[in-house]
């Protein structure tokens, strides 16, 4: 007797077939009882119809049917179905129809009566062998389309992949040779590898594509130069194209088994095209000695060379020059014209430079509107000298920039190798301050170093250095002078001056130290500090007619935080804008006229006055003061000096000019530096009552001043 098999998790599906009703059941109630699921059919035609709608995992088949015999359905399942096994159970077990079953494709013939284990084992020889050929044709199904995938993945690589022989013949390459070395693939295989490279390359890197050595000891990212294929000539030839490649090979072994030696069967490898890697890199190198808007040296690139310059002299004999050169005006171009053209200009500048200088010499961007030049290899300071005024007098020629006229000029320090200096940041410190000593003396022109320039440098440096503590120390301190009406006798308002009370050099007037102040960035505090202790005495006087008129830097009242400081102030010392003139220069007229009259005018809404200090001696157009909220303006002292009894004196008609043009625009006019009587009397008579200077008061302290605006005029006879 028989044992059931175990139920199955997923019982096989088998079909029976035979036209013999008992014999099908009790088939059936037998295949059940061992775990299968069964269906029957009891003709060949319910049979083939059950194959096509059903999905069967074996066949079980009497030959012997009525109608149409069970060869019909061995047929259309060999044709149809292949892949179901059948096992005939017939009792015709003639050799004819065992053969023919076998024959068309039958997996077993089992004759009637059967035995019922014979039977079981035959469908699950049957069901395993179904089960490995399945299994194998998945397994061959994967392993095509792996190797389709791997192929395709091969072949669409953007690195050229290859195999050599042991004599470094292309046995394999892939599809990318083509795009990245314009060379078919197919005329490479078989060829040396010699034929991708140049001979230089072939002597210079013997190893690098062919490589012998295998795992951790081969050698991983060389370069190389590889030919990329641009055209064919006529006769055949090519002509090509380096390119730089990234090759990682490695050696292919294979183990002798007669002898167990390893033994070199080829090279595997990899080769990149590196070109954008390439000029990246090339590109970042650029950025690092070269200046981006120019395309000249930067200061590192220009300091590299210098100390070669140094050497070669050191060597020779020879002398190097270095020039620093700062572009006069430049800012006024980039307030006035916006910085595009400011760029544009900084380039036509740097043309113009390069046009003036003798082959190895060099041209640098130190930053901003400054420039470096490095002349190597000249025998005197005449050599230089020539040089610099060749670049002054192209700077002074117009430049059209944007349909522009643009006029500028150049400030040139030089500092020579070995007489001012033998190490590169002396030289170059050497020719800044010569740079500067000629702008301060009123630019366009050159200027070699000396000594004493050396001594004013480092007293500019010192007070840089002191400047920056005086706030924290409290060593700057208000002066002020009165400005008199000698008409009715009376202060017409006080003028704050700035003092720097310097702990080893004593008092230091503004104009020592403001522009430094100016070109540090301490200017802006400075200013703030000016406005609260004007308010602080304004506040202790308790004066509230007092007026009191400030000096501001245009770059102080271009601030954004301009009004917000005065405003801060007048609230901390509860002190009326009524009480303070603000004095502008005609540098500020000149700026975005826009933007300076709109702020102007909203200060004089809040209360505050305007005056325009040392008038007459800038550029602004008659129309600034039409168009600007000006209340005042002052006349500079320089135009007093030579007034006397003489009515044609130059000096002269400018004051009658002034005093004309005030009186026509209806605005308040404050004579500066008023020294002598003469001049009092004949500003009296141009009708210029306002006056401040010498002859009647000198700057005081805050104590002193309070005084001053209770005490009567002692006018000067």
């Amino acid at each position: 007797m028989t044992t059931p098999t175990r139920q199955r998790a997923f019982a096989h599906h088998l079909l029976v077939i035979d036209d013999k009703v008992d014999l099908l059941n009790s088939l059936k109630s037998l295949l059940e009882i061992h775990g299968f699921r069964v269906s029957t059919a009891t003709s060949t035609e319910k049979a083939i119809e059950a194959i096509k709608q059903g999905n069967f995992d074996l066949i079980l088949l009497d030959i012997l049917m009525p109608q149409l015999s069970g060869h019909e359905v061995l047929r259309f399942v060999q044709e149809k179905r292949p892949d179901i096994p059948v096992i005939v159970i017939s009792g015709d077990y003639s050799f004819s129809s065992v053969s023919t079953a076998l024959k068309r494709g039958a997996f077993d013939f089992i004759r009637k009566p059967y035995v019922a284990d014979e039977l079981v084992n035959a469908i699950q020889n049957a069901l395993e062998k179904r089960r490995l050929e399945y299994e194998y044709k998945t397994m061959q199904q994967r392993i095509q389309q792996s190797e389709k995938m791997h192929r395709f993945m091969v072949n669409n690589s953007p690195d050229i992949i290859y195999i050599l022989n042991e004599r470094g013949h292309f046995t394999f390459i892939n599809d990318s040779v083509e795009k990245l070395l314009n060379v078919p693939k197919d005329e490479l295989l078989g060829q040396h590898f010699s034929s991708l490279i140049g001979d230089d390359e072939s002597r210079q890197h013997p190893f690098t594509f062919n490589e012998r050595r295998a795992s951790g000891r081969k050698a991983q990212n060389r370069e190389i130069q590889m030919r990329r294929r641009l055209a064919l000539n006529g006769d055949g030839k090519a002509t090509t194209l380096s390119v730089p490649f990234e090759i990682n090979a490695m050696g292919i072994y294979e183990v002798d088994k007669t002898g167990g030696k390893r033994q070199f069967r080829g090279t595997y490898g990899i080769a990149r095209d590196i070109t954008d890697r390439k000029q990246a890199e090339s590109f970042m190198r650029f950025q690092a000695y070269h200046d981006l808007l120019t395309g000249l040296p930067n200061r590192s690139l220009f300091r590299d060379r210098l100390s070669l310059s140094i050497s070669h002299a050191k060597r020779n004999g020879s002398k190097v020059a270095v020039m620093f050169l700062d572009v006069d005006r430049f800012k006024v171009v980039n307030d006035t014209l916006g910085h595009s053209v400011g760029d544009l200009l900084i380039q036509a500048i740097a043309r113009r430079i390069s046009n003036c200088l003798r082959e190895g010499d060099t041209l640098s961007r130190f930053g901003g509107d400054e420039f470096t030049l490095l002349l190597p290899n000249i025998n005197s300071q005449n050599d230089a000298s020539i040089i610099a005024r060749k670049i002054i007098a192209e700077l002074k020629e117009v430049f059209y920039i944007e349909q522009h006229e643009i006029f500028i000029s150049g400030s040139i320090g030089i500092a020579l190798y070995p007489e001012h200096g033998d190490q590169i940041d002396t030289l170059i410190q050497n020719a800044d301050i010569a740079m500067y000593h000629i702008k301060s003396h009123g630019k366009n022109g050159s200027q070699f170093f000396n000594d004493q320039m050396n001594q004013a440098f480092s007293e500019r440096l010192s007070i840089e250095k002191d400047l920056r503590s005086c706030l924290e120390q409290q060593q700057l301190f208000l002066q002020y002078q009165p400005i008199y009406n000698v008409e009715t006798g009376t202060v017409y308002a006080l003028e704050a001056f700035l003092r720097w009370n310097h702990p080893e050099r004593g008092v230091i007037l503004p104009k020592d130290f403001l522009k430094i102040a100016e070109e540090t960035g301490l200017l802006i505090d400075v200013g703030a500090w000016v406005v609260d202790q004007v308010c602080a005495d304004l506040e202790l006087w308790q004066n509230p007619v007092l007026k009191i008129a400030i000096n501001f830097n245009p770059l102080q009242v271009e601030h954004p935080d301009f009004e917000n400081m005065l405003m801060c102030a007048m609230q901390k010392h509860n002190v009326s804008p009524n009480q303070i003139e603000i004095e502008i220069t005609e540098q500020l007229l000149s700026r975005d006229q826009a933007v300076i009259a709109a702020k102007l005018k909203r200060l004089t809404r809040l209360g505050f006055s305007i005056a325009v200090d040392n008038f007459g001696t800038g550029y602004s157009s008659l129309s600034c003061l039409h168009q600007m909220p000006i209340h005042t303006i002052k006349l500079d002292h320089s135009f007093l000096r030579h007034i006397n009894d003489d009515r044609n004196s130059g000096d002269a008609c400018i004051v009658n000019a002034i005093a004309a043009m005030a009186n026509g625009l209806n605005l308040n006019l404050v004579a500066e530096g008023v020294e002598t009587v003469a001049q009092k009397e004949y500003l009296s008579r141009l009708g210029c009552f306002t006056m401040q200077g010498h002859l009647f008061q000198k700057p005081v302290n805050s104590s002193e001043a309070r005084n001053i605006t209770v005490a009567p005029l002692l006018m000067p006879e």
